[in-house]
């Protein structure tokens, strides 16, 4: 089913890396845009992914028909398959806000993510990391968990839930990673025609739940149309500087990268929405970082 690893790429080189954080400053910055939703749910996730559809068709048709790769079928079929991935993803993590913390849901997601993430690539796709880059690995999740637990408040069944659902799309993440490192590897689908595509069917595939509660729709984007194209906006623009560091560098290796965003998420967490126990957030944050550095001298 998927590719066997690349051997042309090889460590997470510094433009890779570069891509890589830049990505987790975005991505923590629209995870925070998206938290302050007041509401949403399937709605709001179809308006973001429908947005960022539009901005993007234009860029992606022009890729399409000057682009020196040749369209496949293959890629259309590629795109299927991420964008339901990434619809469940949406989905369940938006409602993961509606019940959780942001500095609970969102560094289990991103955690979970690249621990099966790491172990699919090395089990399924045959990558070889080397024994410092698994030490990152298991460095970052490390520090993950160090975060995610013993909050000292809050409803515990808040807290249950939080974790739950950041289980969940963690689970979706190591699942659409993988497919998109063999998407844009294994069947060469260029980055930003994958993630064109994959937008417009998520928007399409989406429409039934968006449209039945027309009124909710109307109601987001009449109030809180700004926050909508700033999701819309950055999530594109994080996930296909991914999509990039994917072709240079094992997936076993920028998963894992990718989650420095978990420190910028867990401070923002902490100074804008004001949530609790700051010190053990830190901590967990240092051990991330500590984490990201073995994953780049790997």
């Amino acid at each position: 089913m998927f590719a066997r690893a690349n051997t042309r790429r090889g460590p997470l080189n510094a433009t890779a890396l570069s891509l890589v954080l830049a990505a987790a400053v975005m991505h923590a910055a629209w995870n925070l845009v998206a938290k302050r939703i007041s509401s949403g749910g399937t709605q709001f996730v179809w308006l973001y992914y429908t947005a960022g559809a539009i901005l993007l068709l234009p860029v992606t048709v022009v890729l399409l028909v000057v682009g020196h790769h040749r369209p496949q079928w293959s890629w259309l079929l590629a795109a299927a398959v991420t964008a339901v991935l990434h619809i469940g993803y949406g989905v369940v993590l938006q409602h993961g806000y509606r019940v959780g913390d942001l500095s609970v849901v969102y560094p289990v997601a991103r955690g979970t993510g690249p621990l099966l993430s790491v172990l699919a690539a090395v089990l399924v796709l045959g990558e070889r990391p080397g024994p410092l880059g698994l030490l990152g690995a298991f460095l970052v999740v490390a520090g993950v968990l160090v975060i995610s637990t013993g909050r000292t408040a809050g409803d515990p069944g808040a807290v249950k839930a939080g974790i739950l659902h950041g289980l969940l799309t963690g689970a979706v993440i190591a699942g659409y990673t993988l497919w998109d490192a063999h998407s844009v590897t294994g069947l060469g689908v260029p980055p930003v025609v994958y993630f064109g595509l994959g937008s417009v069917l998520q928007s399409v595939l989406l429409v039934p739940g968006a449209l039945a509660d027309r009124a909710e729709v109307t109601r987001i984007w009449r109030e809180q149309r700004r926050e909508v194209v700033l999701v819309a906006v950055l999530s594109p623009i994080a996930y296909i500087l991914v999509l990039f560091a994917l072709t240079m560098a094992p997936v076993s290796l920028v998963a894992p990268a990718r989650e420095l965003s978990i420190v910028f998420g867990g401070l923002a967490a902490w100074l804008v929405l004001g949530e609790r126990d700051a010190g053990r957030r830190l901590a967990g944050s240092v051990i991330v970082l500590s984490g990201v550095a073995a994953i780049a001298a790997a």
